[in-house]
């Protein structure tokens, strides 16, 4: 059978089970079976054939684009001849690829001696940007040679013709408006988790977007309006919050947005998208990506009493007004020139921050990879002219406060900016391009950004990144036919870009399947650093990190660099003493709570949370951080003493020799290079140097808060308060509530210690409550299944040399199998402690689930609807957040037990204890210059 034959099979199947076109082509091999049939004038599936190369083929750098570009070559060559295809429209089809193989093409045509074919290819070539380094330099050297079409298509790059000559936006955009939840919407509403094995195949994952009853009624928006777009709304909450998830905005884009080109299937763009607390920080980004528009609403107000305080109810919530409508239907007008956003003649409001001189730039472009592309080559081609560069582009915005000193987060940005023309130190608001110094993808976004570096011809890793990381977490629960169809694939790829990955496609050694974020927090070894990952809890303990979507990552690895403002900072102190038998992760909870009590509205989010923890660890330390992304901050930043880190940089070189030695480095050495970078960094610090990151003791605040460690006597839950009759206050990560609200009475159907949000000492926690119970009642039952995961193989390995892990394998019922792992998700539970192996676990919710309508209590960072648990026909699920030694203490009684009971349980164990630093950990302004 032929691999076309086997394609139509193929095809057949997905209609007709499915629904679904032809799946977009990326193979060279079926293509250029494809070119053969189209080449034969009489073959019965030469039309078919037609269709498919010109309509169904993807661009970029996939195998069938370089088989595409390379027949286009042929056509306008006269090589190869087809009637359907003249050599006009293969130099249009040529310029829809985006570069790779097209650019190679074009630059042949171009550079070549034949001015029939010369001409057009650099008419095609000045409507480009995604060029690499290989492209610039053979332009470059047909300039120095005297080549006049290089010497014209340069000066069209700087004068950028590319961007200059798009058309404006739209004065005026029509939308309709679909409101898709009230509350704030998890990215899961978008994409599900459970759906993660689809995200590269878009038109199959699009069915997964909401409910298919939300996409018929988009749809019917769409056929009662067709003069407007589809306005996607979280109403009285945030769009997009929990998770970076580009495959979420696709799907927005895919049912309300406009496709990119005829010739690409299935990628849309510029979907428009608002809250009435605005978008998700993370997911602003994502929207950007594609050109799109985020909108915040606030059409929903403090309801002030006649004295203009803020009125609230008996629970002491502030009570919400009404100031417009957004309901399902309404039809208003977005102005781009006004930035204001109408209902026929009636300003509604001001939403200048979504047409800032960047973003319209974004969505003019088509997305902001063809700007962040675009800059670059203006600049290569002013300076290998000898030009000054055209200020074509908005200019970054730079804003310095004389006398006024530097966040921790400002000093980070100001060191790491490229291209900033001030000369003081910027200040938060700036716009500032940044290199980017540690990148991470994690395997269900992976295929994703593997089809963004695709798709921006990207086939090797910038040398400008210090350390770049492809995980196994999330697909780690269950090796089914799903995970082995996508994850070697993808470990091939990312291996062959220049990453390290968790499994070795030559299976040198063992797969890895660590926590993608402990990884990360490993291999940084530069509080200075700035890291970007595929993930919302790319929140490192050590740097300032950035979760983000698989394109932004794209965009690290291949250009080194990232672009975004810098944030405005709250600063985080603690004061009084932790009771003995409270845990960090209470201290976490409590930060929160304190925070809301006295603000009234949550400061943290879209800013960088500055915590001034100063004795803790990293490990311990990322507990702090890893939570930041569910109290909606942008990113979190510790400021830690020169012990504490020249203590966890020691870890972290220990831990990366550990990857080297099981055979993980590359042919650059990278894992090499970051131990030697931590040397360095330790050394600088030893030396008095270049001490600990500091904030400047007169920097400026958006706020602060003192976090009051006396008033922690009880441990904490954050609860998805499943029940409350303000729908948009469920599932929201703002309801922190102490364990004695519970009575000891509320059941507890199972309990989940794993993710990111443990370590090391959560497992020997266990390990003791374990003995300590055995000794008292002479063994342990559980009333309540009790699911473990540690996030890392290095933490399992050190449980077994130390002994802990025999005491947790005693009374497993279940332990992972590396050499057998499981194939199906579990989908019952006993009452028995399961082992499973490092990974994400129940956290994801795209394999392993609780049952359905069970109440979890667990110590991950999900409380979503659907993720964890899902509903059941008689209950609600939910999942329930507390720290590790309440969790295993209710999975052995079967409920949330009271104060009393906990006490007891702890007595004796060394909990993460934690004392604030003794003196405060700020410097005088520094005198240095920075790297600006």
């Amino acid at each position: 059978m032929s691999l076309y034959t086997e394609y139509m099979d193929e095809i057949e199947t997905r209609k007709k089970e499915l629904g679904l076109h032809p799946k977009p082509i990326d193979s060279a091999e079926l293509l250029s079976e494809i070119i053969a049939q189209i080449k034969e004038s009489g073959n019965k599936y030469r039309e078919d054939s037609l269709k498919f190369f010109i309509y169904n083929t993807l661009p970029g750098t996939t195998p069938a684009a370089g088989v595409k570009a390379q027949f286009l070559k042929e056509i306008i060559l006269g090589e190869a001849v087809v009637e359907e295809i003249t050599p006009t429209f293969a130099f249009e089809l040529l310029s829809h690829m985006k570069g790779g193989p097209s650019i190679e093409v074009l630059l042949d045509l171009a550079l070549s001696d034949n001015e029939e074919v010369a001409n057009p290819a650099a008419e095609v070539l000045k409507t480009q940007v995604f060029l690499y380094e290989a492209d610039t330099e053979r332009l470059e050297t047909a300039y120095k040679s005297g080549n006049q079409i290089a010497k014209d298509i340069l000066e069209s790059y700087a004068r950028a013709d590319f961007f200059t000559k798009l058309p404006e936006l739209d004065e005026e955009i029509k939308v309709v408006t679909y409101v898709a939840a009230e509350g704030d919407i998890s990215t899961d509403l978008l994409s599900p988790g459970n759906q993660a094995h689809s995200r590269s195949d878009r038109e199959l994952h699009g069915q997964c977007m909401i409910s298919p009853e939300a996409q018929v009624n988009i749809k019917e928006l769409q056929k009662d309006n067709p003069d407007a777009k589809v306005m996607l709304i979280a109403e009285k909450g945030t769009m997009g919050v929990g998770s970076s998830r580009m495959s979420g905005v696709n799907n927005v884009a895919l049912w309300t947005g406009e496709p990119i080109s005829p010739y690409v299937p299935f990628v849309n763009k510029a979907p428009i998208v608002a809250g009435t607390n605005g978008i998700s920080p993370i997911f602003l980004t994502t929207v950007d990506v594609t050109g799109g528009i985020g909108i915040d609403l606030q059409n929903w107000v403090k309801k002030l009493d006649a004295n203009g305080k803020p009125v609230v109810d008996d629970n002491g919530d502030v009570v919400l007004e009404q100031a417009y409508s957004v309901d399902t239907g309404t039809v208003l007008t977005i102005n781009t020139k006004k930035k204001k956003l109408y209902n026929g003649d009636k300003e509604l409001a001001d939403i200048s921050a979504s047409f800032t001189p960047q973003k319209v730039e974004f969505m003019r472009a088509g997305g902001s990879y063809a700007v962040v592309f675009g800059k670059k080559l203006q600049t290569f081609a002013a300076e290998t002219l000898g030009v000054e560069t055209p200020l074509v582009f908005a200019p970054a915005k730079e804003i310095s406060h004389p006398g006024q000193g530097l966040t921790a987060v400002e000093k980070i940005f100001n060191k790491n900016a490229v291209g900033v023309k001030s000369k003081t130190p910027l200040h938060a608001g700036s716009d500032v391009r940044v290199k980017v110094n540690i990148v991470g993808s994690q395997d269900t976004t992976g295929l994703m950004t593997a089809q963004e570096l695709e798709a921006m011809a990207a086939t090797v890793i910038s040398p400008t990144v210090d350390g770049a990381y492809q995980s196994g977490c999330h697909t780690a629960s269950v090796w089914d036919s799903k995970a082995q169809a996508n994850i070697p694939k993808l470990m091939s790829f990312m291996h062959k870009f220049g990453m390290i990955t968790a499994r070795d496609p030559k299976n040198v050694y063992h797969p890895m399947t660590d926590v993608i974020h402990k990884v990360l927090n490993d291999i940084t070894v530069d509080e200075w650093a700035i890291i970007i990952g595929g993930d919302s809890h790319t929140r490192m303990s050590k740097g300032v990190a950035f979760g983000a979507d698989s394109g932004t990552v794209a965009l690290a690895l291949a250009t080194g660099e990232a672009t975004m403002p810098i944030p405005d900072s709250v600063k985080v102190t603690f004061k009084g003493h932790m009771k003995s038998h409270m845990d960090f992760r209470d201290v976490v909870h409590a930060t929160q709570a304190q925070m809301l009590k006295e603000f009234g509205e949550n400061v943290f989010q879209g800013r960088i949370i500055e915590v001034h923890i100063g004795t803790l660890l990293a490990d311990q330390a990322f507990t702090f951080t890893d939570w930041t992304a569910e109290m909606k901050a942008k990113a979190s930043i510790n400021i830690s003493e020169d012990k504490t880190l020249i203590e966890s940089l020691e870890i972290a070189k220990h831990r990366i020799q550990i990857m080297i030695d099981k055979g993980m480095d590359n042919d650059i050495h990278m894992l090499q290079g970051l131990i030697e970078r931590a040397d360095k960094r330790i050394a600088e610090i030893k030396s008095g140097e270049k001490p600990a990151l500091r904030p400047d003791d007169n920097a400026k605040y958006y706020a602060e808060v003192v976090v009051d460690l006396d008033q922690i006597d009880e441990p904490m839950i954050a609860d998805p308060d499943v029940n409350n009759p303000d729908v948009s206050k469920r599932y929201t990560h703002d309801s922190i509530r102490g364990l004695s609200s519970y009575g000891g009475t509320k059941t507890v159907d199972l309990g989940f210690v794993g993710s990111c949000m443990v370590h090391k000492g959560d497992m020997q926690i266990i390990a003791q409550m374990l003995r300590n119970l055995e000794a008292k009642n002479g063994s342990v039952e559980f009333k309540a299944p009790l699911v473990i995961a540690p996030p890392t193989y290095n933490i399992v390995d050190e449980l077994k040399a130390e002994g802990d892990w025999e005491i947790l394998q005693k009374y497993a019922g279940f332990e992972f199998d590396d050499n057998a792992p499981k194939n199906e998700a579990r989908t019952k539970y006993e009452n028995i402690m399961y082992l499973e192996r490092p990974g994400c676990n129940l956290c994801m919710g795209n394999q392993e689930k609780a049952e359905k309508g069970d109440t979890v209590l667990a110590t991950s960072t999900r409380l979503f609807q659907g993720r964890v648990v899902e509903d059941s026909a008689e209950k609600k699920g939910e999942s329930l957040l507390a720290s590790t030694p309440v969790v295993v203490l209710s999975t052995i009684l079967g409920r949330i037990p009271t104060l009393e009971e906990y006490k007891e349980a702890v007595s004796g164990i060394h909990l993460t204890d934690f004392a604030p630093p003794a003196k405060e950990l700020s410097s005088e302004p520094a005198t240095i210059k920075f790297n600006i």
